[in-house]
């Protein structure tokens, strides 16, 4: 089965499916199974799907934020 990476939406925890009393939350991506249960959280809103590209975008607006900020 292929694997995708998740995370949990803003502010939210979501019980693994290999073992619910560990949870996936929004500090960082997590590479887990594209099953169903997977598929649900996703399509509910709960997960996020993660890419490499999200990634990288995250971390661009830091410098385009304190270039604007020097310029008067």
């Amino acid at each position: 089965m292929s694997k995708i990476n998740v995370t949990a939406a803003p502010g939210l925890k979501v019980p693994r499916e290999d073992n619910p009393r560990r949870y996936i939350t929004d500090a960082e991506p997590l590479e887990v199974e594209n099953s169903a249960y997977y598929q649900r959280q996703l399509m509910a809103g709960d997960l996020i799907e993660v890419t490499a590209t999200s990634k990288n975008k995250a971390k661009a607006p830091t410098a385009t934020t304190e270039v604007s900020s020097v310029q008067s």
